[in-house]
């Protein structure tokens, strides 16, 4: 049976080689793999890192060709918001106009055109952060961590991630570090409401 390939995303933007696929595709703005479909020491290749639907007008991709794009797959949109990915402008049209509208609401210092979008986002994405928060003051859909353990804030409740899905998680009151990129928790707070897989109950 083949190895699983690099290409799944943890909400702390690592990837790494696990076999569970997730509900939801994405990129990096192109190819960032070689012909062996191992990835380069660069984890993008643009700006433009986006969250895709899994099948869209009957389309299919060889996984990984080389020189092409650099195809990721995610748990949930949660954990793709967490790692610093926006809705696609293509196949989630839709979500790609809530998700505009819910950023000119938050009043971020950049217009919502895709450009100004991806260039104020990816300055946090390569941030170093340590914000301390409480899960209580977050909107639904932000993720947060303790450790190397990830967790969704979801109705006021956390939620342990994994990539098979979310579990219950301990209640110990413990400092927790902010995962999602802060302008995504102002878009969550404006109205935003992201796919969560269905594990979160």
């Amino acid at each position: 049976m083949p190895h699983p390939l690099q290409n799944r995303v943890t909400p702390f933007g690592e990837i790494v080689a696990v076999p569970s696929r997730g509900t939801m595709m994405g990129n990096r703005g192109g190819c960032f793999h070689d012909s062996e479909q191992r990835l380069k020491r660069r984890r993008w290749a643009s700006r433009r890192w986006i969250c895709c639907v899994l099948r869209f007008k009957g389309r299919h991709r060889e996984v990984m060709t080389p020189g092409r794009y650099t195809e990721l797959f995610f748990l949930d949109e949660a954990t793709a918001l967490a790692a610093g990915h926006r809705p696609c402008a293509e196949c989630r049209r839709a979500d790609y106009r809530s998700f505009q509208e819910a950023w000119r609401r938050s009043g971020l210092p950049a217009a919502a055109k895709a450009d100004d979008m991806d260039l104020l986002l990816h300055g946090e994405r390569t941030a170093m952060r340590d914000e301390t928060v409480r899960p209580p003051d977050l909107p639904d859909g932000a993720m947060v961590a303790q450790g190397e353990v990830a967790y969704l804030v979801n109705q006021h409740r956390l939620f342990r991630w994994s990539h098979q899905g979310y579990g219950a998680a301990p209640d110990d009151g413990v400092p927790l570090r902010l995962l999602t990129p802060p302008a995504m928790v102002r878009i969550l707070a404006s109205g935003y409401t992201p796919g969560i897989h269905g594990s979160c109950d």
